[in-house]
């Protein structure tokens, strides 16, 4: 079992910045790889961003060169740095990991652009 906490959410006016973090604790070894995915009111979850063990990152186009994604792993936490935030970056933000086994999840954590 894999269980994540996300944290860093809230309310921002456009142009703003945000910081997520995600603390995953438990069976971690297998992970090999983590992200961030989005869930808009009335749309589909999409991905966001990950990074994997040997730290190669991805992006969904509509954040690259605006969102970063980083992880500490004395810490067992990654980190989704969130810049020149936009009203479409509004929704909820869920922090993935992934093994082998199965995929984990955490509870999710609200952004909200708006000014």
């Amino acid at each position: 079992q894999v269980q994540l906490v996300e944290s860093g959410g809230g309310l921002v006016q456009p142009g703003g910045s945000l910081r997520l973090s995600c603390v995953a604790s438990g069976s971690i070894f297998s992970i090999y790889r983590m992200g961030w995915y989005r869930q808009a009111p009335g749309k589909q979850r999409e991905l966001v961003a990950t990074i994997t063990s040997r730290d190669s990152t991805n992006f969904v186009d509509s954040v690259k060169g605006r969102f970063t994604i980083s992880r500490d792993n004395a810490k067992n936490t990654v980190y989704l740095q969130m810049n020149s935030l936009k009203p479409e970056d509004t929704a909820v933000y869920y922090c993935n990991s992934r093994s082998p086994q199965r995929d984990y999840w955490g509870q999710g954590t609200q952004v909200t652009v708006s000014s």
